[in-house]
């Protein structure tokens, strides 16, 4: 029987909120150039950067070894700063059924959040929780932030 759950990390971050989630809705092409060592290749698979619908084509490095990931954009809220995706392929699908992704900036004063939060179904009870890709979309929006600044 398979397993599921969800985890939630935060970053603060010094650059504006606005332009970190700009960046993920219309150019996340630009996100190799802002963290190369995690990062190595966005492309746009389907559709067009920005839109509900499209899916990304990802080159990463996670632990320890090269991946790869197409994202699905599910959602996208302007108001809230939010990005909703599901990874519909690549190395995580092999360890679990389904694995949902929220984006989530928030702004209050000089204050900037970022929420990753991540909804899981295990394929089987001793796959572990996704806590390293947790800390990969942390060390991840760091680099942004300091390439950004």
């Amino acid at each position: 029987m398979a397993s599921s759950g969800k985890r939630v990390a935060q970053v603060e971050i010094k650059a504006k909120g606005d332009v970190f989630h700009d960046l993920w809705k219309a150019n996340p092409h630009h996100i190799p150039n802002l963290s190369p060592t995690l990062v190595q290749n966005c492309q746009t698979h389907e559709g067009e950067p920005g839109t509900v619908g499209s899916v990304l084509h990802w080159n990463y490095f996670h632990d320890g070894k090269d991946c790869v990931a197409k994202t699905k954009i599910l959602a996208i809220d302007e108001e809230k700063k939010s990005i909703n995706f599901q990874i519909v392929d690549g190395d995580f699908l092999k360890l679990y059924k389904s694995l949902y992704v929220n984006l989530h900036v928030d702004t209050k004063g000089s204050k900037h959040v970022v929420t990753w939060t991540v909804e899981y179904e295990k394929l089987s009870p001793n796959v572990p929780d996704p806590d390293t890709f947790m800390e990969f979309y942390k060390r991840l929006t760091k680099d942004i932030e300091t390439n950004h600044l």
